[in-house]
């Protein structure tokens, strides 16, 4: 049996790691992440990037000096009506949320815009 920590231990260490705004914000991004799809899965890639994936990759919550970026796989092709996404806008298949310190969330939109990725990832061919 390995002694190696779970994806989620692992995220759950970073976020105690931080110690400041940027785990309480990922705490929290999580929290709604789980709350919007209570089966995800929770990875750890690229040395120390967190992961959800439902029916594929939904978004990466990375954490920098300045913001924690939430990163949807397959952002271009999702509808954003809320404009959450502010980061990464001219790529053609990603898109990010960049939330700097004290940046209010919106909850409703943020797990709106989670569930509509999952759906995106669900559907085949």
């Amino acid at each position: 049996m390995s002694s190696e920590p779970t994806p989620s231990e692992k995220i759950d260490a970073r976020i105690k790691e931080l110690g400041d705004w940027r785990g309480e914000t990922l705490a929290r991004l999580r929290g709604l992440i789980k709350q919007a799809l209570p089966d995800v899965i929770e990875e750890w890639k690229w040395r120390g990037v967190p992961v959800w994936y439902q029916d594929g990759m939904i978004c990466t919550g990375e954490t920098y000096k300045a913001v924690v970026k939430m990163t949807f796989a397959k952002g271009a092709a999702l509808d954003d009506p809320a404009r959450l996404f502010n980061s990464s806008l001219d790529g053609n298949v990603r898109r990010a949320i960049d939330f700097p310190k004290g940046e209010a969330i919106d909850e409703a939109a943020l797990v709106a815009l989670i569930r509509a990725a999952a759906a995106l990832n669900g559907k085949k061919g």
